[in-house]
């Protein structure tokens, strides 16, 4: 018989590993990095000044874009929230829990929002973009991302761009009990070959990569921007984007339509407008929420629904808000029977089924019942609970929403819809990945972490839904799917390939304005994303300056 932990623990089902009211955060360094020489707040900024190059979103592309760029052009890099530096949590691996729970309406780095499907989410909101508030796991994408994404992909700047993100910010992490017992868990449910400490995508098991360093400080696409130019760059932060200007044009042989630049808003309620120069370009990469919603606010989208909100159409471009992806994530949470390290994701486990196994642990506040009678809680040292999490991500998936706005204002979530599991494959592939879910538990490597009963039996304490019993019934490991699941926090789309963007990253029908971020995408690069659109973020960047430099 499976033991559930009592009632009243019930509540943080699934809110862990992603929300706590603790962070046993570590003091980080004061020492701030070298790019805080040119990041200013938008208010020292002129009404009014020209670029070749303007980024909007200084997340996980834009800042490796920004930087690339800078190194051979002037380049503005407008982002929406602050910096990370003297954000204790923020910069922690142990507070990473704390920074999405830590949320408000306008300011926090991790913008909250709830998707139709009554999934919470989030976005980053601050420099780095997701890349500083996510879990920090970093493995390149699969093989198959190259051959169907749609771009003619040069693989040896692939690999440059890559191996330059590494050289920053990734390390190897050090595994503990129960990322060690997760790896032994995999293997011994089949997931094989075990191919050791990997960044590339390899079925079987592996220790991936990780932007938190050995003393658990964490460094995100923002550290990237150290390699920036810093006499051809500079850095706006909380600057809200209000809308692009477009101009007609017959500078660009692809449209009579251009971007010429941005307008942008700081803190103090104060209007600039940044403008591109000759052969420069307005480079979008705001996310997979962020940048279709400021498209459909500019007037590009299609225009019966823009006309239906009184937005004046610049361009009709039917797809943008449309084919929004996010990937499902399933699992369970136990509370071992000892103290267990707090750990982000480090293993996973590479399945041919469709699907790919992580897990984390964490530590949270043990919150009693009410005035218990028979419980004294001392005031001054809190009791803390371990939790342990297994869980599964889709490949993929194929099932497809989309985004519309819920305002006008720039700084309001747009309304999203994933429509999880709407695709039959990916309920098979969930159910594929919860089922190997159950053979990891009934691992060997798994045994110590059960507790022990009267007369011997030992059972797992979890925390909210147990999978169900017979694991080779579909039908209840499809409902299990449906119920419990949440977001691993790689959605994409909204401005993909083909539909919104060119191979090159055009924007469909409008000159001197580029998509580049996790918006053009169709299906998540392997097991997380952040490695790749980094990469992107560089690729795009020299490819930019070698072809400039052919046309001279």
């Amino acid at each position: 018989m499976k033991k559930p932990v009592c009632l009243f623990l019930i509540h943080i089902v699934f809110l862990v590993p992603f929300c706590s009211l603790f962070s046993h955060a570590r003091p980080i360094p004061q020492t701030g990095p070298d790019y805080l020489k040119f990041v200013l707040n938008a208010t020292e900024f002129p009404p009014e000044d020209y670029y070749d190059y303007i980024v909007v979103g200084g997340g996980t592309t834009g800042c490796p874009l920004a930087a690339t760029l800078s190194q051979s052009y002037r380049v503005l890099l407008l982002e929406r929230g602050g910096v990370t530096f003297g954000k204790h949590n923020l910069m922690s691996q142990d507070g990473f829990l704390s920074t999405l729970n830590d949320v408000d309406t306008f300011d926090s780095p991790a913008q909250a929002f709830m998707s139709e499907d009554g999934v919470p989410n989030a976005r980053g909101r601050v420099l780095g973009g997701s890349s500083a508030i996510n879990a920090g796991f970093y493995s390149r994408a699969d093989p198959a991302f190259f051959q169907q994404s749609g771009v003619e992909w040069d693989l040896d700047i692939v690999n440059q761009a890559y191996e330059w993100v590494e050289e920053a910010i990734v390390f190897r992490p050090e595994l503990r009990n129960w990322q060690s017992a997760v790896r032994d868990g995999l293997l011994e449910a089949g997931v094989e070959p075990y191919t050791g400490f990997s960044l590339e995508h390899v079925v079987g098991t592996k220790i991936g990569g990780s932007t938190f360093d050995g003393s658990g400080r964490r460094h995100s696409a923002a550290d990237l921007l150290n390699y920036a130019n810093e006499a051809n760059i500079q850095v706006a932060v909380y600057a809200s984007v209000e809308r692009i200007l477009l101009a007609s044009t017959s500078q660009y042989s692809r449209s009579r339509l251009s971007a010429i630049g941005v307008v942008y808003r700081d803190k103090k309620g104060r209007y600039h407008h940044a403008m591109v120069r000759e052969k420069g370009e307005v480079m979008l990469s705001a996310g997979a929420i962020g940048s279709p919603q400021l498209l459909l606010i500019s007037g590009i989208g299609p225009r019966s629904y823009l006309s239906s909100l009184g937005i004046p159409v610049s361009y009709h471009l039917p797809y943008v808000g449309q084919y929004l992806y996010d990937n499902p994530r399933n699992g369970i949470s136990i509370v071992p029977p000892m103290p267990l390290e707090n750990s982000l994701i480090q293993v996973v486990g590479i399945t041919e089924a469709g699907t790919y196994l992580e897990a984390a642990s964490t530590v949270i506040p043990f919150v009693s019942p009410a005035r218990a009678v028979f419980i004294r809680t001392p005031s001054t040292s809190p009791l803390y609970l371990t939790v342990a999490t297994l869980m599964e991500k889709i490949v993929g998936p194929l099932s497809t929403g989309s985004l519309r706005l819920a305002s006008t204002d720039v700084r309001v979530n747009p309304i999203v819809r994933f429509n999880y599991f709407s695709s039959p494959v990916d309920v098979e592939r969930c159910v594929n990945g919860t089922r190997k879910i159950g053979d990891v538990l009934r691992s060997r490597s798994m045994e110590d972490f059960m507790f022990r009963e009267w007369f011997g039996a030992r059972n797992f304490r979890y925390v909210g839904p147990a999978l169900p019993v017979d694991l080779s019934d579909f039908t209840q490991m499809a409902d299990f799917c449906r119920r419990t699941v949440s977001t691993i926090w790689h959605y994409h789309g909204g401005c993909v390939m083909g539909k919104v963007v060119d191979r090159d990253y055009h924007l469909i029908g409008v000159g001197a304005l580029r998509v580049v971020d996790g918006s053009t995408l169709t299906v998540s690069p392997g097991t997380n994303p952040q490695a790749t659109l980094m990469m992107l973020g560089r690729y795009l960047g020299l490819k930019i300056i070698r072809e400039r430099k052919k046309s001279h």
